[in-house]
């Protein structure tokens, strides 16, 4: 009887060992990527007002998978107006409602770069500012100028 080797080409069993090994080679490829996709830094800084103002301006640059949340603790009925001006056109920003990490009220790729509206809850907002995809993998720069402004309950 001659031996068996399921890596002759004059196997049957070549196919399945071939899809088996793709399959597995595939699934380690989607972890890695998967593991670098989560590792996007977030820096997270707090938004102060100057004494006696309502607004601020944030002058700032990120680049490539890096983010910056911007937090900014408001109360439930105050207006807030968020405006960028970027020299990025890949450069965006979402607002998140207190306690949300992921889900945004306004998100700037789908609109203007300018938010304004009435909050609906207290706390702390953020203001996370990005760059989307294709140019972070392109390890873009992006220097923007953010405009925060928050009024008082009318």
């Amino acid at each position: 009887m001659k031996n068996f080797n399921p890596l002759n080409s004059n196997s049957t069993f070549k196919a399945p060992l071939l899809k088996k090994l793709s399959f597995s080679i595939l699934a380690v490829l989607f972890a890695f990527s998967s593991l670098h996709a989560q590792s996007a830094s977030i820096k997270t800084e707090q938004v102060h007002f100057e004494k006696g103002t309502t607004g601020t301006f944030i002058e700032s640059s990120i680049k490539g998978e890096h983010i910056v949340d911007y937090k900014i603790n408001v109360r439930k009925g105050q207006f807030m107006n968020v405006s960028m001006v970027t020299d990025n056109t890949a450069n965006y920003f979402n607002i998140m409602e207190p306690g949300e990490e992921y889900v945004a009220i306004y998100n700037s790729s789908m609109d203007e770069n300018m938010f304004e509206g009435e909050l609906a809850k207290s706390g702390d907002y953020t203001i996370r500012v990005y760059l989307m995809r294709s140019a972070a993998r392109r390890n873009e720069k992006a220097n923007f100028k953010l405009e925060v402004n928050v009024s008082s309950e009318d």
